[in-house]
């Protein structure tokens, strides 16, 4: 009985465990607005990401995605994210939240 809950857990765990390395090559389409680092661009009008939660990244993607957040910069991401699935938000949501504020 152990044995089967410790694979049940595993599986569970694995199911929804995010792919940090997709995240990062789907971050390559943001980086001219964004930045590499995740710090964004003044000049873009394009905010900090760097620092942020996956949960409210997530959150963000998806109120652009669905046109709920329209105005400014976010309707500037409409093209990036609308073809975005469910799996691939989370995981580019993953790897920007592993992106450090960096101080200059």
């Amino acid at each position: 009985m152990k044995l089967l809950m410790f694979v049940l857990t595993i599986f569970s765990f694995n199911l929804f465990a995010q792919d940090i390395e997709n995240g990062k090559k789907l971050y390559a389409k943001c980086t001219s607005c964004h930045g590499n680092d995740g710090m964004g661009k003044k000049s873009q009008k394009a905010p900090m990401l760097a620092g942020q939660h996956d949960w409210y990244l997530e959150a963000q993607i998806n109120a652009i995605k669905n046109k709920k957040r329209v105005s400014g910069s976010a309707s500037k991401m409409y093209p990036f994210v609308k073809a975005l699935t469910e799996i691939e938000i989370k995981d580019l949501s993953a790897y920007i939240a592993t992106l450090p504020v960096t101080l200059d």
